[in-house]
């Protein structure tokens, strides 16, 4: 996987009125989590290219479990500030660009570490 959890869609509001995919959790020594950018709370626009608007949790999901070794986001962070609410920074464009260069290695590598395991427990 890619290591981190998602919450939201149009069947199961993260947020009230708001259909929105967003991070929920993000799983130790996972592809996201070795990248470090990707931060619990982030909406995820898009992966791939595709918009996640108006889907439904689990077509969400699936985009995700079938993104390939690949993977490209879009995302919009979600910022607190100092005495303040949390709310969502500018229309989403920051982050999607350098969030994928180094995403995309970090799960490529991962993917490999994998593989690698899986072969060296089937010769075991």
């Amino acid at each position: 996987g890619l290591g981190f959890n998602i919450v939201g869609g149009t069947d199961q509001q993260y947020i009230a009125n708001d259909s929105s995919i967003y991070v929920s959790r993000i799983k130790k020594d996972g592809a996201a989590y070795l990248d470090g950018r990707l931060q619990e709370g982030d909406k995820i626009l898009a992966i791939n290219g595709k918009d996640l608007k108006d889907l439904r949790h689990k077509d969400a999901v699936e985009l995700f479990r079938n993104a390939g070794c690949y993977v490209s986001l879009k995302i919009q962070r979600r910022l607190q500030t100092q005495n303040g609410p949390v709310g969502h920074q500018g229309d989403g464009e920051s982050g999607g660009l350098p969030l994928a260069a180094i995403l995309v290695p970090g799960l490529a590598l991962a993917a490999t570490a994998v593989w690698i395991l899986l072969r060296y427990r089937q010769r075991m």
